[in-house]
């Protein structure tokens, strides 16, 4: 992880004699995420490339803990981001499979099995650093700062088009949607981008209409979605289109971007802004990264999973590399060891570059890597890199900026704990 690829050890290991001279005990890892529903965008392509990973693992020989090589496997469980079911799934992964690392998306779907996990002492990891407090010790974020990333695309929005000035911002009342509408607002004030409407709708709606009318409303230059669900992202984009909107469209993901290209326009698509890139991308070639060959991986997953990419395919995948790094060099699965493995690399490389632990101040324990993240625009109907934005220089400049639009909306940890989850306050126009 921290001084050679991913694809290279595999390659390595695959030439090399396999140290375990029969079957040996497999490893379990959990998967419990949204496989359907509206927010399977970012559950099942986050699964499709975890098998890709099992499958090259287990082809290499296997997880090599102290001395002996052991077969991985990944059980999944589709809660739907609901979070009646994601008990279910949890104890099933605990109590029946009795996984090394329990992976999730997180959010609302990890409040209701927060201490049953931690009491468990089951290392988890989210996508949703939110999800972070000093009650989760065996919760990590390694992978991706949803939604602290989002600032290094405004920053550079504001650098690359100063004409733009006003900025029209909206977001569903979730665990995904609030702390997103709390970043958009600190990373819109920073750069000096005024607020002309804020919408938070019902994370249910699925009507356009209301939400983007009211947006448009004094002929805003910025649409923002924030962190709205990939159906809803289409919905408005698509409605926008219709209305006949002339600005700029920034969204957290854009996954299956290539379909609004069609139903909308290249022209139209031209420039809209998003955090997560293809793996195809050339400025991809040039990072210290935990695929030696990220194309190939790109390649690879639409071979077997064709028109299913999407902000997550390879987030569990990076989880999943850091933990096995962890593993291998604590030659242990114990939780205890295997965090401390991690702690104990110091910088590590993580999908785009050296990353260090970091969170106290935000969310009171350091279990978030955080680094540089890309800025990617659509370009001639292909989504491309135009910057990797570094997020501890943001937060050097505006953190304090942050926490108050967090406090705000009642997103910093101890205001959650408080709560029993999430909650928000502030003012805002309300769409059920």
């Amino acid at each position: 992880m921290t001084e050679s690829s991913f694809a290279h050890r595999l390659a390595v290991r695959s030439a090399l004699p396999r140290l375990n001279a029969g079957t040996r005990a497999t490893v379990n890892i959990g998967f419990l995420g949204p496989l359907s529903g509206p927010v399977e965008s970012w559950g099942l392509p986050g699964l499709n490339g975890a098998r890709i990973w099992e499958d090259w693992l287990n082809d290499a020989g296997g997880l090599l803990i102290d001395g002996q090589r052991h077969p991985v496997r990944i059980h999944a469980f589709d809660c739907g981001y609901d979070p009646d079911h994601s008990m279910e799934g949890a104890r099933l992964m605990v109590q029946r499979h009795d996984v090394a690392l329990l992976m999730m998306l997180g959010g609302d779907t990890f409040t209701p099995v927060r201490d049953f996990l931690m009491r468990s002492k089951v290392l988890t990891s989210t996508l949703l650093p939110s999800d972070l407090s000093p009650d989760t010790p065996w919760l990590i974020a390694p992978s991706e700062l949803h939604p602290i990333y989002t600032v290094t695309g405004v920053d550079w929005l504001a650098r690359a088009h100063p004409e733009l000035r006003t900025a029209a911002i909206c977001s569903q009342t979730d665990a995904l949607g609030l702390p997103s509408l709390a970043t958009y607002r600190a990373a819109f004030k920073a750069a000096g981008i005024g607020l002309s409407k804020e919408i938070r709708y019902d994370p249910d709606l699925t009507d356009p209409a209301a939400i983007v009318d009211a947006m448009m409303e004094g002929d805003p230059d910025i649409l923002c979605w924030s962190t709205s669900y990939t159906p809803m992202v289409h919905a408005m984009t698509e409605y926008a289109y219709a209305k006949g909107f002339k600005g700029q469209i920034v969204s957290c993901t854009l996954d299956n971007y290539p379909a609004l290209v069609a139903r909308t326009s290249a022209e139209f698509m031209e420039g809209t802004l998003f955090q997560f890139p293809d793996f195809d991308d050339p400025m991809l070639r040039e990072k210290a990264f935990f695929f030696n060959q990220p194309d190939m991986f790109f390649e690879e997953y639409n071979r077997r999973f064709p028109g299913s990419w999407s902000a997550v395919s390879w987030e569990y995948v990076a989880t999943l590399e850091i933990w096995q790094a962890a593993v291998e060099k604590a030659g242990s699965l114990a939780p205890a060891s295997v965090l401390a493995a991690m702690k104990q690399l110091g910088q590590v490389t993580h999908a785009f570059g050296p990353a260090q632990w970091w969170g106290d101040e935000m969310f009171g324990i350091s279990n978030a890597l955080v680094g540089d993240w890309p800025v990617v625009t659509v370009q001639g109907g292909k989504a491309r890199i135009v910057e990797f934005g570094s997020i501890p220089a943001w937060l050097g400049r505006h953190g304090g900026l942050l926490r108050r639009e967090m406090s705000d909306l009642g997103q910093l940890w101890e205001q959650r704990l408080a709560n029993g989850g999430w909650a928000f306050s502030g003012t805002g126009d309300e769409q059920k």
